[in-house]
């Protein structure tokens, strides 16, 4: 985690008195499809844009990603050579601490577990760390990240990651909130040990299970 970058002081404060707070008053379920809201979630109308005064400019000719720590082949990849990889598509609920969510979001990117095959993490790595490019980090157990449905990708429902929702690239991990699914990304750290992120230190829950309400730490 990197302290000297300059985050919005106050939307960092609301969100850890959120934390200490441990809960807010849910607003009630507006959706059809309650089957599929987590508790405490409600459907959203487009795609919400969250971040923390921080709006990096990454272009696909700047654009690097950092494949380090406990692999045989660490790299630092392009926007072309993160193109050249196996490429899928996927459609995925997305879901927000902020207690919103939104349905069959159609993503364009590559399967996490492709980038494994590619640097060839070691027997030891337990778990990753993501980095962004305005400084944010993120961890997750590494066997939570090559489920088919965890992704690098650099489209949403047809059309190129806009840079307000973390372009030209971002991680979309559908089963974990969705501060767990680094925008921006520009590192990825493989390690024996877990090392919380950003706001895992501040409050939010280290695992960030939607379906169990996970949202903070005890």
């Amino acid at each position: 985690m990197n302290d000297d970058i300059p985050f919005d002081a106050r939307i960092v404060e609301a969100k850890i008195k959120w934390a200490r707070q441990g809960r807010k008053p849910y607003p009630p379920p507006t959706s059809s499809r309650k089957d599929r809201l987590p508790p405490g979630q409600h459907e959203a109308r487009g795609w919400p844009v969250l971040d923390l005064g921080i709006t990096p400019t990454v272009t696909p000719e700047t654009f690097r990603l950092d494949v380090t720590g406990l692999v045989d082949r660490p790299r630092s990849f392009t926007f072309d050579d993160l193109m050249a990889l196996p490429q899928t598509e996927d459609v995925s609920d997305f879901h927000c601490v902020t207690t919103w969510s939104t349905f069959d979001n159609r993503w364009a990117g590559i399967r996490f577990r492709d980038l494994c095959r590619d640097v060839g993490p070691k027997a030891s790595a337990a778990f990753v760390t993501f980095g962004s490019y305005d400084g944010y980090t993120t961890n997750l157990p590494f066997d939570a990240c090559v489920d088919d449905d965890v992704l690098i990708v650099h489209a949403w429902n047809g059309r190129p990651l806009e840079r307000v929702h973390g372009g030209p690239f971002r991680m979309i991990v559908p089963k974990r909130y969705a501060w767990k699914s680094a925008k921006w990304l520009r590192s990825v750290e493989f390690h024996a040990d877990d090392r919380p992120g950003f706001w895992e230190v501040r409050g939010y829950s280290n695992t960030a299970f939607p379906f169990d309400d996970d949202r903070f730490s005890s």
